[in-house]
């Protein structure tokens, strides 16, 4: 980072399972977030077309009702829909961290676009490993997926949820030298007061620790739960227990540990901005930088392998033996 960056944290209830309407918010809130100054505007985790609450609420067969709608409002990484995502960055000048269910062929992944202020597809990561019931809809990323890229805003990575509680996942994206950290959740709804793990202390509290471990800035975008998504997911008083309204819990961490900005209320939609001033980088690192000085590789390495993993690899043609040519010798007369 070479100067002072402003970015934007939505929380904001998603359009749940419907694809179009779902990208008309976000571009609506990019160019809110524009308008006030931000040039990077961040989104929760599978925004698009919204987190699928029902795996935790019943089992796998009663959930399968969802499946054909989910599959149809997933979005992929070259359709339209991110095309008109795309324009909108360029025309609004921010860049775009976005959490979306991504479609490819007949899988989805937990996935996050990264999207430049001219429009570009700097890229688009997977989640490594989905949460618990979260594998019962999601496939796996690989190792290309653990990125950290070079943008005129300073070096921009991000991962998903609970990838915040992998250590080995978070020491290797330091290794990179990561700058901006998006740390994207769904929201903090889902059984209140009966699991703490699954509560906005502790998952706050994963957002503010990347920041102090890698001495980065961390923008925690976090949807939220309206009543639109319990009419969707709930049809029973039990569920409706289950699944609590609110659950929003956007952040931003400076990577000393300051709260750059003031939470909104649980329930309530809109967006916190914060100035990230390269300095505060500097006096965290000279105290700790756990893949620098204050570092032991004599004594703990990581070992990453960050090839793709494709499914299918194509074997390179064989070489076919020559031939002799037993035709008739040209002979002249």
């Amino acid at each position: 980072m070479q100067q002072s960056v402003r970015v934007a944290a939505v929380q904001a209830e998603p359009v749940w399972l419907d694809l179009a309407e779902g990208v008309d918010k976000v571009i609506a809130l990019m160019g809110e977030a524009a308008a006030g100054g931000a040039q990077l505007i961040t989104f929760g985790e599978t925004f698009i077309p919204g987190y699928p609450w029902w795996i935790w609420l019943d089992s796998p067969a009663a959930g399968m009702p969802f499946v054909p709608p989910y599959m149809a409002n997933s979005m992929t990484r070259d359709g339209a829909e991110m095309a008109r995502i795309r324009q909108a960055a360029a025309r609004h000048r921010i860049h775009v961290v976005l959490g979306f269910s991504e479609r490819a062929g007949g899988s989805l992944y937990m996935a996050q676009a990264f999207i430049s202020d001219t429009g570009g597809l700097v890229s688009v990561r997977r989640k490594l490993k989905p949460t618990h019931v979260e594998r019962s809809v999601f496939g796996e990323g690989d190792g290309s997926d653990l990125q950290v890229h070079d943008t005129p805003l300073g070096r921009l990575g991000g991962l998903n949820c609970w990838e915040h509680l992998q250590p080995l996942t978070k020491f290797a994206m330091y290794s990179q030298g990561e700058e901006i950290h998006v740390a994207s959740w769904p929201s903090f709804s889902i059984y209140r007061g009966a699991a703490q793990a699954l509560g906005p202390e502790v998952n706050t509290a994963a957002s503010l620790m990347y920041a102090v471990e890698g001495q980065t800035f961390v923008v925690a975008p976090c949807s939220l739960i309206g009543e639109s998504a319990l009419e969707r997911f709930c049809d029973t008083d039990v569920k409706r227990q289950l699944l609590q309204p609110g659950g929003g819990f956007a952040r931003i961490y400076g990577p000393e540990g300051s709260q750059l900005a003031e939470p909104l209320p649980e329930t309530e939609e809109g967006i916190l901005y914060a100035d990230l001033h390269p300095d505060l980088i500097a006096i965290a690192k000279s105290a700790a930088d756990p893949v620098g000085h204050y570092s032991r590789p004599d004594v703990l390495r990581l070992l990453v392998n960050r090839n793709p993993a494709p499914g299918v690899v194509e074997a390179p043609p064989e070489e076919q033996p020559a031939t002799a040519d037993f035709s008739p010798a040209m002979t002249s007369a």
